[in-house]
């Protein structure tokens, strides 16, 4: 009698085990891999500091870049709508709106130094070893909140030297005229392309620097593409 009750609960169970596993019954998590991808991105981590000397340069690197984009296509657009005497007020491309505004996100104050400026407020001296190729990154870490970045400005855009190239050969004497008027003390002259003119610094604050390894350092997820249906 035990054994038989014994066996007819043992039916019992598989039976509802069976009825609770069946597959028309199970719920499943969609875009189960999505969500792994989030609760990692999410993950507390600890950021060592070689961690955010490695995130100063991707910082520094990325608002340089785009500086330096949006001010070759300004000069290009001013340069054709006004030539030098417009294109001028428009060479000063850490305060515009766009680069002003990543700074803001990164925490950063940015420069343009020169040993021989155009604007004496830009005269640095800078090491010789820092300013030969354009690969060349400089970063440190000042205090325990602050970072610096330095990389060179290199004159890599034929449009540049009608401000920054011989004066007589590339910059005309009209042109060089309308220079001197704005800026008395230029030294910003004489310069060759591939040549080194400056040097971008940059002084990053931590949270910065933190906040954009962590978003430079998260897993993305890939969307899928529908296929071509037509």
């Amino acid at each position: 009698m035990k054994r038989a009750l014994g066996r007819g609960c043992s039916l019992l169970g598989l039976a509802v085990a069976a009825v609770a596993c069946r597959p028309d019954q199970v719920e499943h998590l969609k875009d189960s891999k999505r969500i792994g991808i989030e609760t990692a991105n999410w993950e507390v981590k600890r950021i060592m500091p070689n961690d955010l000397l490695r995130a100063t340069r991707w910082a520094g690197d990325s608002l340089t870049a785009t500086a330096d984009t949006l001010l070759r296509r300004t000069l290009a657009r001013e340069l054709a709508a006004g030539g030098v005497a417009r294109a001028m007020a428009f060479c000063r491309p850490e305060t515009y709106r766009v680069v002003d505004s990543l700074a803001g996100v990164l925490k950063a104050t940015a420069h343009r130094v020169s040993e021989r400026p155009r604007n004496p407020a830009s005269q640095a001296p800078l090491l010789a070893e820092e300013m030969r190729p354009d690969t060349v990154r400089t970063t440190k870490r000042l205090s325990q909140e602050v970072f610096f970045y330095q990389r060179p400005i290199v004159l890599n855009n034929q449009l540049c030297l009608r401000c920054h190239g011989e004066v007589g050969k590339d910059i005309s004497a009209a042109d060089y005229a309308s220079i001197k008027q704005k800026f008395p003390q230029d030294k910003a002259t004489g310069y060759q392309l591939g040549q080194p003119m400056g040097a971008w610094q940059l002084s990053l604050q931590r949270p910065g620097v933190a906040e954009f390894w962590t978003m430079k350092t998260r897993k993305k997820w890939k969307e899928h593409k529908m296929p071509k249906l037509f």
